[in-house]
């Protein structure tokens, strides 16, 4: 259980849902781990619920916050391990609808920041041949009408994701991606801002598309976040594995 004994690592959007739960099998498996959010009060009951976990208030999305979320990783660990890119950003738009704003938004946390926070990363990541993990989603790759930007930015991460990977290899640093499918979380509410109905509507939708018969709960995520960081998998690099139940078919 202490596979990751002695690392450290950042999970982004870790206040709650898929973050919350990397986090906690993280620390879990002996890691110290910094968690990183924009509300306060999830972040500090992240902290709150295992000794090795600490929070630090930081939008992903926020071009300055990636130096000083690094800086904070290796002040209290004096290393960095591994770097999970969770924190996602979107709202369903109908390409009538998009606008500049909502544009960048999206863009600014799903693929500005996990490219910004890796590039801060990159020099202590060498030190210790550690990982990038991105989270992306199915919609990166199969297309839902009126979630156009949501989609492309997940899209361009995958392949953000593929660019590393050849980039980084020969410092050792290895970077895949997990595409997950609907999880339970409380994504629907508070990232795309839909009402108890209309989750519900959702909800019930895609259980009927996913062949094995049921949404993701967040620890189905955070089981293959560990082992695509494990230190002994180090023959896997560039790679994108869908866990969607086969959502994605």
């Amino acid at each position: 259980m202490n596979v990751l004994q002695n690392k450290s690592a950042i999970v982004t959007g870790g206040g709650a849902g898929i973050g919350l739960a990397i986090a906690r099998l993280f620390a879990q498996s002996g890691a110290r781990v910094l968690v990183t959010g924009r509300r306060q009060e999830a972040i500090e009951e992240a902290a709150a619920s295992h000794p090795a976990i600490t929070g630090f208030a930081a939008d992903a999305g926020d071009p300055l916050a990636a130096e000083a979320t690094v800086a904070r990783a290796v002040e209290l660990s004096r290393r960095l391990d591994i770097l999970v890119n969770n924190a996602g950003a979107g709202q369903p738009e109908a390409l009538a609808d998009i606008t500049a704003g909502s544009l960048d938004a999206t863009f600014r946390t799903n693929v500005f920041g996990p490219a910004l926070l890796a590039k801060a990363a990159v020099p202590h990541l060498r030190a210790t041949k550690g990982s990038i993990l991105n989270l992306s989603s199915t919609l990166g790759r199969k297309p839902i009408a009126g979630f156009s930007a949501y989609a492309a930015s997940k899209a361009a991460l995958e392949h953000l994701t593929r660019v590393w990977a050849l980039e980084l290899a020969p410092f050792g640093i290895r970077v895949n991606a997990i595409a997950s499918g609907p999880v339970e979380s409380d994504f629907l509410r508070d990232r795309m801002g839909f009402s108890d109905e209309e989750i519900a509507t959702i909800k019930a939708k895609e259980i009927e598309m996913i062949p094995l018969g049921r949404r993701g709960v967040p620890d189905d995520i955070a089981r293959w976040a560990l082992a695509l960081t494990h230190p002994e998998r180090t023959w896997v690099t560039g790679q994108v594995l869908g866990i969607d139940g086969g959502f994605s078919l």
